[in-house]
């Protein structure tokens, strides 16, 4: 089972390494790792992606929450109780004959075309990793040439809390 993991942290030298590296410590392999500054650039949200086969993700937010500079985490493990997307950009192969039908899969996919080159397009696309992951299989068979993904971030649905 995949679990995303947010965690508000103090934006401060090494606070990153000490977060991968509790993970690492207990055996989860990091599928996606996320981190980015809030506005203001006093706090960042860092969003973990991991597989678990074993249920033991409880023990590591407890653990993140024990860390220094950790100010909330969150598990976001059930479907619906999150917002979670991410952006892949690729490099396709393109030739006169097949650049029309990849622009038209982009836009079944509302992705967006942002670069065009004799042999080849630049595709940015933004989704859930389901969506993400059809469009690379629609994709794939036209030849990618480069590719970078972001993994997911991820924020809790519902109300604004009052302050």
């Amino acid at each position: 089972m995949n679990h995303t993991i947010s965690a508000l942290v103090e934006n401060k030298f090494g606070v990153l390494a000490r977060v991968a590296g509790m993970f690492s410590g207990r055996g989860f392999n990091i599928e996606t790792l996320n981190v980015g500054p809030l506005v203001g650039g006093k706090y960042s949200r860092i969003t973990v992606t991991v597989k678990d086969g074993r249920n033991s993700v409880e023990q590591c937010v407890k653990q993140l929450n024990k860390l220094v500079n950790v100010i909330e985490v969150k598990d976001f493990s059930t479907p619906g109780d999150f917002v979670a997307r991410e952006l892949v950009m690729l490099k396709v192969k393109a030739s006169r004959q097949t650049r029309s039908e990849i622009v038209q899969v982009a836009d079944l996919f509302r992705a967006k075309v942002i670069d065009v080159e004799e042999k080849s397009l630049i595709i940015e696309c933004t989704g859930n990793p389901n969506k993400i992951k059809a469009f690379l299989g629609m994709i794939k068979p036209f030849g990618i040439i480069d590719m970078a993904r972001t993994g997911n971030v991820a924020l809790e649905r519902g109300k604004a809390e009052e302050e």
